[in-house]
């Protein structure tokens, strides 16, 4: 089956994809991501209110083969876990762009948003 790359999201080299709305964004891994991970046995996320900067390390995701960090796509602050995935983190596998989000942040630098690749570009990696 081929890996999914949905439109409408922005995405990084490093296989995160971001919903953008408004002020916030929505982050979690892609189809490929998640696909080269194999089984997610455990995510750590990070506290609500945790600012950092883009490329800070933002999480950890394991699996049954490797642990992988996540990278901030963006600055910004945790404004929302996906709770979820604490007690199910192979919600990722099963489903990356929906239930499986990793975290909601306050986005604090819009202009960072410039150097995202929409799908098209994603596609060519």
């Amino acid at each position: 089956m081929p890996e999914e790359v949905r439109d409408g999201l922005k995405y990084t080299q490093s296989h995160e994809w971001i919903k953008i709305t408004n002020s916030t964004a929505t982050i979690g891994i892609t189809d490929h991501a998640q696909t080269e991970l194999t089984d997610i046995v455990y995510v750590d996320l990070p506290e609500i209110g945790k600012e950092f900067s883009k490329g800070d390390e933002l999480l950890v995701v394991e699996s049954v083969k490797s642990v992988s960090e996540i990278y901030a796509p963006l600055s910004g602050k945790i404004i929302k876990v996906n709770q979820q995935l604490e007690d199910s983190p192979e919600t990722i596998n099963t489903s990356p762009y929906d239930d499986g989000w990793l975290v909601e942040i306050e986005i604090t630098n819009k202009e960072e948003i410039e150097a995202l690749l929409d799908a098209e570009a994603y596609k060519k990696i």
